[in-house]
């Protein structure tokens, strides 16, 4: 029997990042995402009651995904 654990998936990759994670993995500043996100050049993000910030993994490969140039 395998126990769930919330906000990881059966594989136990994380569903929902922090911005710090996002901005770790972006190699960006927690400023540069926040400018982004104002203007709307950033991943489509998920507000918590508590007031924090969530991009969803998928969500944010997508995002990236739209951001390749062609050569």
């Amino acid at each position: 029997m395998s126990t769930v654990i919330p906000g990881r998936t059966v594989a136990g990759a994380r569903t929902q990042l922090t911005i710090a994670e996002v901005c770790q993995e972006l190699h960006v500043s927690r400023s540069t995402f926040y400018d982004w996100r104002a203007k709307g050049r950033a991943p489509r993000s998920i507000k918590l009651p508590n007031g924090e910030i969530r991009v969803r993994r998928d969500e944010l490969d997508r995002w990236l995904a739209s951001c390749e140039e062609v050569a």
